[in-house]
């Protein structure tokens, strides 16, 4: 059974554990050095650490299999990391759903986030759920001493249907 919750202060170590075994794969396409592991797990430790309350959890069964978070609790997706063993279950389509609900409600009509331009399979996984590419940056990652590319994405979260006068066609 899949259930979606509010994260918890106490879901802090396992919640670093499922963004780390996602990261390493997002970044597997990149090239990960050993000391960008050490500090993305001081993050991520950080993060669900102190900003555990903007934390939207899935599980399966009752067991956390993946999150998702809204540093700012605007607009912006910051964090979305299912653990791979549970990939393709359906498991993000629920949590990405819980969150975009979650900004209707808000009274908000835009979704955005980011990822680098390697990361494949987030960058289908989004466009499937009906993310547009906005933009494409690149910047230099001294720790891996080249050039990494960023792509931003944003999807419109508003119902076109029966929102303007007149007949439909």
């Amino acid at each position: 059974m899949v259930t979606i919750r509010k994260a918890r202060q106490d879901d802090a170590e396992l919640l670093t554990e499922i963004g780390m075994r996602a990261w390493r794969k997002a970044m597997a396409s990149v090239g990960e050095a050993a000391e960008m592991a050490a500090n993305a797990r001081e993050a991520f430790a950080r993060f669900t650490e102190e900003g555990w309350i903007t934390i939207t959890i899935v599980e399966k069964s009752g067991v956390p299999v993946g999150w998702a978070a809204r540093e700012d609790m605007d607009e912006t997706i910051t964090d979305f990391w299912i653990d791979p063993d549970f990939e393709g279950q359906g498991l993000g389509s629920a949590l990405l759903k819980a969150v975009e609900d979650e900004l209707k409600a808000q009274g908000i009509s835009l979704a955005r986030l980011q990822t680098h331009a390697m990361n494949s399979d987030a960058l289908k996984f989004f466009e499937k759920k009906g993310y547009s590419v906005n933009w494409l940056t690149v910047s230099y990652n001294p720790k891996l001493d080249r050039d990494v590319q960023s792509v931003g994405l944003s999807k419109s979260l508003s119902d076109p249907a029966g929102s303007g006068y007149g007949q439909e066609f």
